[in-house]
């Protein structure tokens, strides 16, 4: 049976493969305030988590379910999952740690997995694919925040890489098959993760995960060898 990247790519030779849309607006519509988050776990966490959507894999995972159903039911070849902003230094906003970090991705991932496997099962001639989203950050290693400072910068690249690298561990560890390096704005935050995903990890710790692909809006090129 020919792997992943084989079917992906067969996909690709013949057709445009098709990704899923807009999660924000679809999580929004149906879930507004507080206790829409939280659950019961995190119902005495110290910090305000509405609009955090990545808690969401943790809390209301039916709900997360649901968005990518429709989305594969509506034709998409591909889903994303639902981690576009869980990172330890993204959900340090949240006072979240490492510990819940790793499982909104681990479970984001498992929940796109089980969506595609299913309708993979459903219709074999149309094989579903799950892309690991590794979002934006809030910081910029490129720019500094403080203009009296410009030298000065809030994170190092050490820093956002070893970011990157526990979301990634956390998205091939749920079952990914490809990732994408998501809506990044920044050169430097993006060979921060590039560097992570043309490891050899990549094979040796999730032999689906043979892909990697980025989208981004540069407004600073400061990439360097």
């Amino acid at each position: 049976m020919p792997d992943t990247r084989q079917k992906l790519e067969a996909i690709l030779r013949e057709r445009i493969a098709v990704l899923d849309g807009s999660w924000g607006v679809l999580i929004q519509r149906e879930l507004r305030g507080e206790d829409a988050y939280r659950g019961d776990r995190f119902r005495d966490h110290s910090h305000d988590v509405a609009g955090d959507p990545d808690l969401l894999n943790i809390t209301r995972p039916e709900v997360v379910s649901r968005i990518h159903n429709d989305y594969f039911e509506a034709g998409a070849d591909i889903a994303t999952t639902n981690t576009f902003t869980a990172t330890t230094i993204g959900q340090a906003d949240y006072a979240f740690g490492a510990d819940v970090v790793h499982e909104m991705n681990i479970e984001g991932a498992r929940l796109a997995r089980r969506a595609a496997d299913d309708w993979s099962a459903r219709t074999p001639d149309k094989p579903r694919f799950v892309a690991g989203a590794v979002g934006p950050l809030n910081v910029t290693l490129s720019l500094s925040p403080k203009v009296e400072d410009p030298a000065y910068r809030a994170v190092s690249f050490v820093q956002v890489r070893d970011a990157y690298a526990h979301q990634i561990r956390a998205l091939r560890e749920g079952g990914v098959d490809l990732l994408l390096v998501e809506t990044v704005f920044d050169s430097l935050n993006a060979k921060a993760a590039a560097t992570l995903v043309r490891t050899p990890m990549a094979s040796s710790r999730c032999p689906r995960c043979s892909w990697a692909r980025l989208r981004c809006s540069i407004s600073s090129f400061s990439w360097s060898r």
